[in-house]
């Protein structure tokens, strides 16, 4: 007995992108970026303990193109899961579920992240030379 064509279940090339869809999946992106970032921090912190010349090599990678981009990203996904940690908590008291504050605190949790992130990077930069 043949069965019935089913319909698919909705899914990315049914539904629109939206806001909310956007921040739910980066915040799951951001969450395994940071994941692992903490691995790289945890070989810095290693071979900060191994001696200078293993702390050199690492610093020198870090100073690479390659290690700064990653950096970069790292802390991006630390501004975006922060700020999206924040607007779940502020959820979880029960507000900001109207759909136009639920779209406003999704644009804020993305748009702050590119901000954070410029601002934590420009003071790296300027310091640079500094202390």
């Amino acid at each position: 007995m043949p069965q019935a064509a089913r319909p698919k279940s909705p899914h990315l090339q049914i539904y629109r992108w939206q806001i909310q869809m956007v921040s739910s999946i980066l915040h799951r992106a951001a969450g395994i970026a940071l994941a692992a970032g903490t691995v790289l921090l945890v070989c810095l912190l290693a071979s900060l303990a191994a001696g200078p010349e293993a702390y050199a090599n690492v610093q020198h990678y870090a100073a690479s193109p390659l290690g700064q981009l990653l950096l970069l990203g790292w802390t991006w996904s630390l501004a975006f899961h922060l700020l999206n940690g924040l607007r779940h908590l502020l959820e979880d008291t029960g507000a900001g579920f109207p759909i136009k504050t639920f779209v406003m605190t999704g644009w804020i949790a993305v748009i702050g992240s590119f901000v954070l992130t410029a601002l934590v990077w420009a003071c790296v930069l300027l310091q640079r030379g500094g202390a």
